[in-house]
């Protein structure tokens, strides 16, 4: 699964390099490289975490949660999850999956609210 993480991370990167309305080409490298190098992702027993930098910290913050898990009553394999804190998802509804490729519930600052 590390391949389908890294087109997770990558399709992060490319949503934050397309949203600022840059103005400074130097500026926006700045960001663009600050951005990506705070990206990671740590696997636990039920879950990957994927962690996002906050002000220049790599991996400040919870982005969200992918299920690592084939046995989950609620969620298949690959599912991308809503963070309810720093260590734990949201178990209401998936915004995609990794392994099918879905990342249209996906930006840049997080797995989108439900509506």
């Amino acid at each position: 699964m590390e391949k389908q993480i890294q087109e997770l991370i990558d399709y992060i990167k490319a949503d934050y390099a397309g949203w600022g309305m840059w103005t400074d080409d130097d500026i926006k490298e700045k960001m663009i490289d600050s951005f990506n190098s705070g990206l990671g992702f740590k696997t636990g027993k039920k879950y990957i975490k994927i962690m996002v930098g906050n002000g220049g910290t790599p991996m400040a913050s919870a982005w969200g949660f992918i299920v690592n898990v084939d046995d989950d009553p609620k969620f298949k394999k690959g599912d991308i999850l809503y963070p309810a804190g720093w260590g734990t998802p949201t178990r209401n509804r998936a915004r995609g999956n990794i392994i099918e490729g879905n990342f249209k519930g996906v930006k840049w600052t997080g797995p989108a609210y439900l509506i």
